[in-house]
């Protein structure tokens, strides 16, 4: 039988093999335990390289990408970070080891609710989860140092690149739902914005609006 100790092992060499190689990066991926964040059913399956159904329709995304997305948006502990899409926290969560505070929203009241209180279980306290509609960003906390989509936008949504602070970075997946979509990094400069293609990948889309739920 493997270990806990084993798999978290193999786990971050799997997240090395895959690119992730920032060493803060992978210390706060292997300080969040991935379990927590999934239904009781697909917790055998964490530390799998896989994406897996957190309710709600939603999804938590494989970690290689959760680790490449971190590491493209190059956060510090100076950083004030806007995170959309809580999902089950778990991004929040690996971001709140590397930010000085994190805000997170999630537009399914429900997963907002869950992520909350697991977050304060882990004594996670520089994260703030709101539930709110994630695509019009957070005006009243702006201007933020980094923000992250966990949801495939159309363009790069405009209210949150007004959000964004003059040389901060913003992480996101752009395209149709329906097909692959890229994975964009992009740069505020004091001419705009600088893109950056790091790759495909699948996201769900990003909804405007609240759900019912």
């Amino acid at each position: 039988m493997v270990s806990d100790v084993e798999t978290r092992m193999q786990f971050i060499l799997g997240l090395r093999a895959r690119g992730v190689t920032d060493n803060a990066v992978l210390s706060a991926m292997e300080s969040t335990p991935r379990a927590d964040f999934v239904d009781g059913i697909f917790k055998s399956r964490a530390y799998e390289d896989v994406p897996l159904p957190i309710g709600s329709g939603q999804t938590i995304s494989q970690p290689s990408v959760v680790g490449l997305m971190t590491q493209a948006l190059q956060v510090t502990r100076r950083c004030k970070v806007l995170e959309v899409g809580t999902g089950s926290g778990y991004q929040a969560a690996i971001l709140s080891h590397l930010a000085r505070r994190v805000y997170t929203t999630e537009r399914h009241r429900t997963l907002a609710r869950n992520a909350e209180a697991l977050l304060r279980r882990l004594d996670l306290t520089n994260v703030v989860v709101i539930s709110g509609d994630g695509a019009l960003g957070l005006p009243e906390q702006a201007p933020f140092d980094r923000i992250l989509l966990t949801a495939a936008a159309e363009d790069v949504p405009g209210p949150l690149a007004r959000q964004l602070r003059v040389g901060g970075i913003m992480v996101l997946p752009v395209g149709q739902s329906d097909t692959v979509q890229t994975l964009l990094k992009v740069v505020k400069t004091e001419d705009g914005l600088e893109y950056q293609s790091l790759g495909d990948v699948r996201f769900v889309p990003l909804v405007e609006g609240m759900a019912t739920d």
